[in-house]
């Protein structure tokens, strides 16, 4: 048997993605970039085991065996597979004697799951990184992560992540990048308030074609305010100007919110505990005149 684990972490987008021009590839209708989160405190943890003895694969998610079979899972699986076969065929060594075997997948999140805190982009991230350890399979692993979860492609990084929409039908432009890594603004502090453990009423997937349909704003969001937030959000990071960020952040969150408002029907991620201490923020800034906090 041969096994592997892996973590990795959260993000946290300061300039959204939301909506798809290719639901199979997951190629997003406008750029995103985010924060990468410390794993110190909100991480995923997957474990991948390949052996003979295993009759098939199969996959524990927080402790309870899940569905293998879905699509996105299997896209990811069968690429690294791809790639370990192309790998084979190159004549290097360390490959063959599992490419034929089935694994199991164990993960686990200390967060939790489906509340909002990008559980999909750290599980998809995690586990591309292990199975391509597993298989000795390296390069470009964004690209395969993004066709588990768009967001998990961010989190194949560190410190801040833009992932670039591209233009091609295949998506092989759509990649993530690093912008800044996480030692560039490591004063900067980011406080996790988790309003409701519950699950999404509505799922970000359904939420996102849902959005595409029927907002009007989402179109105008994607071709005409994103390009230029995504050139100034750049700025502000690699000036550590905070006034910047947190703007362009509290306005870029409350486009989203609108975006899902303009869908029809409506969707409401923000309950009445969020509202406050979306309140709370803008008060507090008032009172010392500047920027000193931010809410997403």
């Amino acid at each position: 048997m041969k096994k592997v684990t892996c973590t990795a972490p959260v993000n946290i987008a300061v300039i959204k993605y939301w909506g798809k021009r290719n639901e199979e590839l997951i190629l997003p209708i406008n750029s995103s970039l985010s924060v990468t989160l410390h794993q110190d405190q909100l991480k995923t943890t997957t474990t991948v085991s390949a052996s003979r003895e295993f009759t098939e694969d199969r996959i524990w998610l927080n402790g309870k065996e899940d569905n293998i079979s879905h699509p996105r899972l299997q896209s990811c699986l069968r690429e690294i597979r791809r790639l370990a076969r192309k790998r084979r065929s190159r004549g290097e060594d360390g490959v063959s004697r599992i490419l034929n075997d089935k694994v199991h997948i164990c993960s686990v999140n200390n967060f939790p799951t489906a509340a909002g805190l990008a559980s999909s982009a750290a599980g998809y991230a995690c586990l591309v990184y292990s199975l391509a350890k597993l298989y000795g399979v390296d390069g470009e692993l964004s690209e395969i992560a993004r066709q588990g979860s768009g967001s998990a492609c961010r989190s194949m990084y560190g410190g801040f992540v833009q992932w670039v929409m591209g233009e091609r039908e295949d998506g092989k432009d759509s990649l993530a990048q690093l912008v800044e890594p996480e030692t560039h603004w490591s004063e900067l502090r980011i406080l996790i308030l988790v309003a409701s453990a519950e699950k999404k009423h509505v799922g970000s997937t359904a939420g996102m074609q849902t959005s595409v349909e029927t907002s009007p704003l989402l179109k105008f969001r994607a071709e005409s305010v994103v390009p230029g937030r995504m050139v100034e959000m750049i700025e502000a990071i690699k000036k550590k100007d905070f006034e910047a960020f947190g703007q362009l952040t509290m306005k870029d969150s409350n486009q989203f919110h609108a975006t899902c408002l303009d869908t029809y029907p409506p969707i409401f991620y923000l309950n009445q505990v969020s509202q406050r201490i979306i309140g709370l923020v803008h008060r507090y800034n008032a009172h010392y005149g500047q920027t000193k906090v931010r809410e997403k």
